[in-house]
């Protein structure tokens, strides 16, 4: 699998239970300022036991359009409002 990440396809990432059921498409991308990266679909909240932590290659599985967020910035955030539009990329708040 081929992808512009810089880390291990082992490497842990954060994302839900909702991406991971498939019952939401990953529509936020978040690589924060400690290095880890986050993926989450389209829920405003989200309770403690809804979150958890997969594989990069996994994440990667689910949705490869993710592959070209590899080079993401720390301190960035890729976001799109469906799988069928581009991604945008914005500085974290």
């Amino acid at each position: 699998m081929e992808s512009n990440f810089e880390i291990s396809l082992t490497t842990a990432v954060f994302t839900t239970r909702y991406v991971l059921d498939n019952a939401s498409p990953v529509l936020h991308v978040y690589h924060f300022e400690d290095g880890s990266w986050q993926f989450c679909g389209s829920e405003q909240t989200l309770l403690d036991e809804d979150h958890r932590v997969i594989s990069l290659s996994e994440i990667l599985s689910i949705d490869s359009s993710l592959r070209m967020l590899g080079n993401l910035k720390v301190g960035f955030e890729a976001t799109r409002s469906s799988e069928q539009k581009d991604w945008i990329i914005i500085p974290n708040n």
